[in-house]
């Protein structure tokens, strides 16, 4: 994921500070994905209203909110094997 400079205007910022100002000054800054990108204002909004004592909380939140799109193949884990009890998705060999 890169913030494309958006992690120095965050950094500036005047905190504490809510999630609807944070969207009003830096909303429309796109977030690069691993298979895309996506606005700002699009992933902090999945969180609703909340404060963030520091640009840290803000990075969090982005770290946790940014879609499937960010976080590389899904359901693929090498460490995870599935249960007998669960279906999962079928092996992948490489």
């Amino acid at each position: 994921m890169r913030l494309n400079g958006v992690d120095d205007r965050l950094e500036r910022h005047q905190y504490p500070t809510t999630s609807e100002e944070i969207i009003a000054a830096h909303g429309n800054a796109t977030v690069e994905l691993a298979n895309g990108s996506e606005r700002l204002g699009d992933v902090l909004e999945r969180f609703g209203d909340q404060t963030f004592e520091d640009a840290e909380d803000v990075f969090t939140a982005i770290r946790a909110g940014v879609c499937h799109r960010g976080v590389g193949r899904r359901f693929y884990s090498d460490r995870d094997p599935t249960t007998d009890a669960e279906e999962g998705p079928s092996p992948v060999s490489f």
